[in-house]
């Protein structure tokens, strides 16, 4: 709607060019926006406020000549100029019927896939295996994977990357445990049922013997030197490990799987070689031992250039030599058009550094975009960082049961004749699906505070209200003893509340495509919440199985069909499912 708006004002402001209205220079960002008060149309834009000094003329004067040389089209019945200069757009409702019914005979809902799909290349998630996945890891593993859920719908290839953190010094340590245990007897299973039991038991054991601290740097040494005996005890505490992620993941309904897991052990072999590429290219510089990048484009305090540290003085790598060998990965052998990292907003600046080097050393081709998704950190009510009530970091699968018990008895206090399987399996999806919106319908850049009595309300922008919309709609075709493929005749827009429930629905497509472009699941959540909120007032206003007659009785239907499908695929794509009855 709004883009082919902005298509007819392109053709309009060329138009213009040709007559020498406006300067053939003039390159205008056409912007169209949602008025507030339908009184001023659907649509306005302030286009020709933004060129009238260009084209020398008062701003209501070439608003006007806008007017008259925009383009015919079905799209639009009203156009007039409001205040110093806006033109205002009334959308025809014959036009919205026609989008309407496309939408309710296509399985896609009238959203068609990209004509130029992209390789797109996402890492998220990325937990730390030596430890167990904690509250932290939620917004990177969800947020990540509606963006990639909604770029998948799009008809883009995407790959998932699990960036987990499986090698490095700790893994010295971790091993040394095993080995004792191993020594011992002991069962390594059944002593990782616990990861963050087991880190600290080794993490004991390395600050009380200086023995076991020495043994634990001897291990790693010899695990990144290709040991077979340790990286036999590395691979079977990954296992375990992993085994841990993916229950979270598959609990989460986090479409993540083991074979998208790629750690940063894999490009252990390919360090040394981005090192000497980097040196051949003349990047590196040694700086008080260690092999550095000094860029110019980013610089101290002092207005010194700031270094990327590639290898330390004592041979050992960083982050920044992984991500460095990971990005020429991604585009050498994945082939990415566009790769995201959806990593907390601390590491802006590790991220800006180390796309600035790749492009400097030709690891990725000028036209892949590389992006950063920052997001923000889960807060308490107390205002800080969230913990458990003893002062820990809290264990993900912990507050996933915690959501799942809570929203039992929720669902429990509401229908209290329900049978004991049926209330667990709808508190299981409701405990998950209320987690996991209270994050997404956030801005991801912003902090939040993570409150169960909030994100469990049935009032307000939360999950359990927008399944109970979906499930209302549900409840009305059973009533009405109809399917809905069974309906029939045509949609009919006479209510001022059918056309303002018919204009959110055509809006679904420009919201999928602002969440692919700018990484925001934010945006189809309030979508979804403004769609069910003009859904209840329709559903109030317009009477749907007493309507005046049968026509308008089966158009209301449909209103009623294509939103409750709507919500349904907006939700999947957050990676939520729906229920049929709560």
């Amino acid at each position: 709607m709004k883009q082919q708006l902005q298509q007819l004002l392109e053709q309009t402001v060329a138009s213009l060019k040709q007559q020498g209205i406006i300067p053939a220079e003039a390159e205008p960002r056409i912007q169209v926006d949602r008025t507030k008060d339908k009184a001023h149309g659907d649509l306005a834009t302030n286009l020709a406020m933004m060129l009238a000094k260009a084209a020398g003329k008062n701003p209501r004067e070439l608003a006007q000549l806008i007017i008259d040389n925009l383009p015919q089209s079905s799209l639009i019945t009203k156009v007039d100029i409001a205040g110093p200069g806006f033109i205002n757009f009334f959308l025809n409702p014959a036009w919205l019927v026609e989008q309407i019914d496309v939408a309710l005979a296509d399985e896609r809902l009238g959203i068609s896939q990209v004509e130029a799909p992209q390789t797109i290349v996402v890492d998220y998630s990325s937990p730390n295996l030596a430890k167990e996945m904690h509250v932290g890891h939620l917004r990177s593993s969800i947020i990540g994977d509606a963006v990639t859920r909604t770029l998948e719908f799009q008809g883009h290839h995407l790959i998932r990357q699990n960036h987990v953190g499986d090698w490095g010094t700790q893994f010295g340590m971790l091993l040394a445990y095993m080995e004792e245990l191993q020594a011992k007897g002991e069962e390594i299973d059944s002593n990782l049922a616990n990861l963050e039991v087991f880190y600290r038991a080794a993490k004991q054991r390395f600050d009380e013997s200086e023995d076991f601290a020495a043994r634990a740097r001897n291990l790693v040494v010899e695990l990144q030197g290709g040991d077979e005996h340790c990286n036999k005890l590395w691979r079977e505490f990954n296992e375990v490990s992993l085994s841990h992620c993916q229950e979270t993941y598959d609990r989460l309904g986090v479409s993540l799987k083991r074979s998208d897991v790629r750690g940063e052990s894999a490009y252990n072999d390919d360090l040394a070689q981005v090192v000497a590429d980097l040196d051949q290219l003349g990047l590196l510089q040694q700086d008080q031992g260690a092999n550095c990048v000094f860029l110019d484009e980013f610089k101290n305090k002092e207005g010194e250039p700031l270094p990327v540290i590639i290898q330390k003085k004592d041979g050992g790598y960083l982050y920044a030599t992984t991500d460095l060998a990971a990005m020429r990965y991604r585009q050498k052998v994945l082939n990415a058009d566009r790769v995201l990292y959806f990593v907390d907003a601390r590491q802006g600046l590790h991220f800006q550094q180390v796309f600035t080097v790749a492009r400097k050393a030709n690891f990725v081709k000028p036209t892949t975009s590389l992006e950063h998704m920052p997001f923000g950190t889960v807060m308490g009510e107390d205002g800080k960082p969230f913990k458990t009530r003893s002062g820990t970091v809290a264990k993900l699968a912990d507050l996933l049961t915690e959501a799942q018990n809570r929203a039992y008895e929720l669902v429990k206090s509401k229908n209290p004749d329900m049978a004991e399987q049926d209330l667990r399996s709808i508190a299981d999806v409701v405990g998950i699906a209320s987690v996991k919106y209270a994050d997404l319908s956030k801005n991801r850049t912003s902090d939040y505070m993570f409150s169960f009595d909030q994100m469990l309300s049935f009032e307000g922008n939360t999950a359990p209200y927008l399944l109970y919309a979906y499930t209302r709609v549900a409840s009305v075709f059973e009533k009405a003893g109809i399917a809905p493929e069974q309906l029939t005749g045509q949609v009919i827009l006479n209510h001022e509340k059918e056309i303002d429930l018919a204009g959110k629905l055509v809006q679904f497509n420009e919201v999928i495509a602002s969440v692919a472009r700018l990484g925001y699941p934010h945006l189809l959540c309030n979508y979804l919440y403004e769609l069910a909120g003009l859904f209840s007032s329709f559903y109030e206003a317009c009477s749907i199985l007493k309507a005046e007659d049968e026509a308008q009785k089966q158009s209301r239907l449909k209103l009623a069909w294509l939103t409750a499908r709507t919500l349904k695929q907006g939700l999947s794509l957050l990676g939520i499912d729906t229920l049929e009855r709560m």
